[in-house]
């Protein structure tokens, strides 16, 4: 009974191994990037193009913008916290408390009437923060255990997202 407990301490977690080394900047890159090339797009030729739309593709892209900020900052608030527990600036298990904060399952309206009219360079945009968030959420439950990131209901009415973001942000970029 107790080899499988035996086998699990031996069992080597690479997501582990990957966040926990050198290896993770590429992944910190590209989640930030993202985020970059999100912000330039809904800031600029975004606009423009939601002008163009219908009222209904119009109401779609307004939620769905708001999807992907706020999918696309819970990725950045989980990728800072563990580039600050990469660098030594905070501890796992400070990690693992302060992560409990970040959502990693926001969802996208990717099949509502008036998706078809989106502009394409939007669509990418949801596309690509979908599958990284999915990438992140499998590296965050082979760290942490499944379930890690999913908040209780009564917590989630009691909490105020901008917040926890934001004590989020301030704890991983904290100096002692």
């Amino acid at each position: 009974m107790n080899e499988p407990s035996r086998e699990s301490a031996n069992t080597i977690k690479l997501a582990e191994r990957r966040v926990f080394s050198p290896s993770f900047k590429p992944l910190y890159n590209e989640g930030m990037g993202l985020v970059e090339q999100a912000a330039e797009y809904l800031d600029g030729a975004g606009r423009v193009e939601a002008k163009k739309l219908s009222r209904l593709a119009a109401t779609l892209y307004a939620a769905e913008s708001m999807r992907l900020t706020t999918r696309l900052m819970q990725i950045a608030s989980w990728l800072l916290l563990q580039r600050a527990a990469n660098s030594g600036e905070m501890t796992r298990d400070q990690v693992a408390s302060e992560k409990s904060k970040v959502r990693l399952d926001t969802a996208s309206a990717h099949d509502a009437a008036g998706w078809n009219e989106l502009p394409a360079d939007f669509v990418d945009l949801v596309r690509r923060s979908l599958r990284l968030q999915a990438h992140v959420r499998r590296m965050d439950d082979e760290i942490y255990g499944n379930g890690a990131t999913v908040v209780p209901v009564q917590a989630m009415r009691r909490s105020n997202p901008v917040s926890d973001q934001i004590s989020l942000l301030n704890t991983a970029f904290a100096r002692n």
